[in-house]
């Protein structure tokens, strides 16, 4: 046995060398080997019981140092604009070190609350002891825990529906009699200990965690989207009052009125249209369009404004919104409700008989919605069919509206923007929030007029500011990599069409080859095929055009209620046209590109938590279903499975590979098919197929089908060898010694060896 170094070696070791801090590197740094191992092990267990070391998994560490990489929390910025950082876990008797956090221009933009995984270096500084570099962002921390209650002798625990999270413990007064099993939203009581689990008390039951009203609660969490409004934030809006009329122009008068789907929440935009007096505009037209003026509530660094950057837009679900807002605004004074005066933001805009804009001009003013409309009764009343609502309305605002937007489709054919055709999803829920139908939205002419005018809006304020030569949010869109247009163009000859090469891409091209697809089996295919070939939108303070709209310069500025990218438009044109002292500060344009990073990634935070929710739904619903057959197609191809997308619902689903057969598929990522190495049979995008739904599991929103029939022949599974050469043989092999060692290892704790 060799001579082992003293503890306090071993202590300076670790010290000096973090990132070599498991058993193995310590034993390896001191040439420790064989049975003396099993000794090093007691000394690090002592060091460990005297408080001088702590464990984390196979790893010790110095508990008054932190690990050179860990899980941070991001703190609200300074007045200077210095972020700073706490760590999430910290149990040294030393104060809790604090971290300056060293961004670089590529990180993504940082807030309070934000959870990063962090690179740190210990320093010598009076107001920080550590300097970090992001490595990647994790989430957002919160006081409130989302899990599944588990029942004990003291109370109970919450185990987070994020497997990642830690578990809270619940004392006996705090259960609100929460049941073994039940999903239950928690809050934090007290502040966190230094040992031990933090302490929660259940807020609200929800009961199965599989139930209707937890489906959208889980997505919520997951996804780490803040749906509590501090109190200081909720006081802040209580205490708004409505809008004078002040120096603003008042278009009282002005029939303005809000169209929007029957559900909509909130009512951020009005318009009206009206022919041109103007003689040397024959047959033009002017549009109008009146947005809220939520920039008069929320002002620049107050809470309200410090709440909506850290949310940077609404979350929509089946079953609720999460608002961007306190209802106070959202759903109140910032909403264009029927006959009550509200504070807007109102574009004038002249277009020719042809559609194509001549001018535009902004005011600042008050208006009074005429009319609250929804896209079903507008269409109705243009098409014969008037309701009471609608019959006084319909020839002098409703046709008006119809013959601005007949001419604006005369400009869009000339820009030929991209013409997608995906109809996009509806779940319909009953007042319990269960699942009643799926079905897919009808696509009006009513809702191509208001995204007409609000492109057309949304234009002219991008305009307007660079002319003015005033920062900007851009909302960009730039065109697709080589590597998915050479995937696009393969999926399109597999399908016998064409989109041509060698020439600078324009959404022309691609409307081509959609209308090449349409009215045909390949139809949804290429729509879906073109859609992901494209680049995700995104908002930044330079121009890089939009692609998918071909226009040259774009911003958002008709949402600010849902939307913190047309607030900061608001606050450019307040400072540009000098209409008060609420409009863009120092602060707004020093941190114009961190703000469009943010909001960019909230945007696609929400998307996914969305999306994640549909799923839920629909796995829920078809949960009720198993056994059943559908038809579908076939909208992507993998390693591991098909994927089918349902015609009835639009449900995804997988059909694992496994399923197949004992016949190996080879893929090949350049057609994106599956091809059967003893049958030859293929599977490409866009096969119509006959699927048994085998699994729907509404917690994770999975769902898995089993193959019946492609293109009405029956699938036959083969029973011939599935892999690559011998690699199947080898899996079975390491298997089959897998299971021989587990064997041995419950003999041994039967015979006590």
């Amino acid at each position: 046995m060799n001579k082992l170094p003293p503890k306090q070696e071993i202590l300076d070791w670790i010290s000096d060398n973090p990132t070599l801090t498991a058993k193995r590197d310590i034993a390896k740094a001191f040439g420790i080997k064989g049975p003396d191992r099993i000794e090093l092990k007691k000394i690090l267990r002592e060091l460990e019981a005297d408080g001088h070391l702590s464990k984390r998994k196979n790893s010790f560490r110095d508990p008054n140092q932190l690990p050179p990489v860990s899980i941070v929390e991001v703190m609200a910025p300074t007045s200077d604009g210095d972020l700073f950082a706490r760590p999430l876990e910290w149990d040294g008797d030393d104060v809790e070190p604090i971290i300056l956090l060293m961004t670089r221009k590529s990180d993504p933009a940082l807030g309070r609350g934000d959870r990063i995984l962090a690179k740190l270096t210990k320093v010598s500084d009076e107001q920080y002891q550590y300097e970090g570099r992001l490595i990647r962002k994790i989430g957002i921390s919160s006081t409130r825990v989302l899990g599944v209650f588990r029942q004990s002798s003291e109370g109970g625990r919450i185990v987070p529906i994020d497997k990642t999270g830690k578990e809270w413990s619940v004392p006996e007064q705090g259960r609100r009699d929460a049941k073994d099993g039940e999903l239950v939203l928690a809050e934090q009581i007290g502040p966190k200990a230094r040992m031990g689990l933090p302490k929660a008390s259940v807020v609200e039951r929800l009961g199965n965690p599989s139930a209707p009203k937890a489906v959208s609660l889980i997505a919520i969490h997951q996804h780490g989207i803040p749906d509590h409004f501090p109190d200081d934030v909720v006081a802040e809006a209580d205490s708004q009052k409505p809008a004078p009329l002040g120096d603003r122009t008042d278009f009282r008068d002005v029939p303005f009125v809000t169209i929007d789907p029957a559900d909509a929440r909130d009512h951020d935009d009005a318009c009206f249209a009206e022919r041109d007096p103007d003689p040397k505009n024959k047959d033009g037209y002017l549009i109008w369009v009146a947005i809220a003026d939520v920039a008069h509530y929320v002002t620049p660094s107050s809470k309200l404004d410090q709440e909506a950057r850290l949310r940077g837009n609404s979350t929509y679900f089946p079953d609720r919104v999460v608002p961007m807002l306190p209802d106070r605004l959202s759903g109140d004074l910032c909403s264009l409700h029927e006959g009550v005066p509200r504070a807007s933001i109102v574009v004038r805009m002249q277009i020719d008989k042809d559609g194509q804009k001549l001018g535009h001009t902004f005011f600042r003013g008050l208006i009074k919605s005429h009319a609250s409309l929804t896209y079903e009764e507008v269409q109705s009343a243009v098409d014969g069919q008037p309701n009471d609502k609608c019959s006084p309305l319909l020839e002098t605002v409703i046709r008006p509206l119809y013959d601005a937007y007949h001419a604006l489709t005369k400009a869009r054919e000339l820009r030929a923007p991209l013409d997608l055709e995906l109809p996009e999803r509806r779940v319909e829920l009953s007042d319990e929030g269960k699942v009643t139908s799926v079905n897919f939205k009808d696509r009006l002419d009513a809702h191509k007029l208001i995204e007409e005018f609000m492109i057309l809006a949304n234009v002219s304020a991008a305009e307007v500011l660079t002319e003015k030569k005033s920062p900007l949010l851009f909302r960009v869109h730039e065109e697709p990599s080589d590597d998915k247009l050479e995937s696009l163009r393969e999926t399109a000859k597999s399908a016998g069409l064409v989109l041509g090469k060698g020439q600078v891409l324009r959404t022309k091209h691609l409307n081509m080859l959609l209308r090449q697809a349409r009215d045909t089996e390949h139809s949804e295919l290429i729509n879906m095929s073109t859609l992901r070939s494209m680049t995700q939108a995104y908002y930044s303070s330079e121009n890089f055009g939009h692609f998918g709209l071909s226009l040259r310069s774009y911003a958002h500025f008709t949402s600010p209620i849902r939307r913190y990218a047309d607030l900061i438009v608001h606050r450019g044109l307040i400072s540009a046209h000098g209409w008060g002292d609420d409009g863009l500060t120092a602060f707004d344009i020093e941190n114009l590109a961190e703000t469009a990073n943010k909001i960019s990634e909230t945007e696609r935070r929400s998307m996914l938590a969305e999306r994640d929710t549909t799923d839920r739904y629909l796995a829920a619903y078809l949960s009720e279903k198993m056994g059943s057959e559908f038809q579908g197609k076939i909208s992507g191809i993998a390693k591991f499975g098909i994927f089918v997308r349902l015609d009835e619902t639009g449900a995804d689903g997988i059909i694992p590979i496994r399923s197949l057969g004992r016949e190996y598929f080879d893929y090949d990522q350049t057609t994106n098919t599956l091809m059967g190495s003893e049958t030859g049979i293929t599977f490409s995008l866009g096969l119509r197929v006959t699927v048994r739904l085998t699994e729907a599991e509404p917690t994770a929103g999975g769902v898995a089908f089993e193959l019946i029939s492609i293109n009405d022949e029956i699938y036959k599974r083969t029973g011939g060898r599935r892999g690559r050469g011998d690699r199947p043989k080898r899996m079975l092999v390491k298997s089959k010694r897998k299971a021989a060692k587990s064997k041995l290892k419950a003999r041994r704790r039967r015979t006590g060896s």
